[in-house]
């Protein structure tokens, strides 16, 4: 009985922790360029973007500027779900939970 109150305070514990790693998530960004530069994303930990940076001279050529978004997104996002599973295995001890592959999202 006692073995079985101590793994609910450790899950209870774990669970508390990853609220927190979450909430630190959502504060923190990552930022990926393309181009050498003339787009650039910011996105935060819990996969919003939080800023785009387009340089004027890729301004006229629309579809350059949208591939150069595609991947400039496609880099931060990666970025921060990699930034979200270092985040959550230092929580987890790298237990693969259901429904969080690699991390929290």
């Amino acid at each position: 009985m006692a073995n079985m109150q101590q793994a609910l305070k450790q899950i209870q514990k774990m669970q508390a922790d990853m609220k927190r790693v979450q909430d630190e998530l959502a504060a923190k960004t990552v930022t990926a360029t393309s181009g050498g530069g003339v787009v650039s994303v910011e996105i935060s930990g819990a996969l919003e973007v939080k800023k785009v940076l387009i340089e004027a001279e890729v301004l006229e050529d629309k579809e350059m500027l949208e591939d150069l978004l595609v991947a400039a997104v496609n880099e931060a996002v990666k970025q921060a779900q990699e930034l979200s599973a270092n985040e959550m295995a230092k929580v987890t001890g790298n237990l693969k939970i259901p429904g969080l592959p690699g991390g929290l999202f």
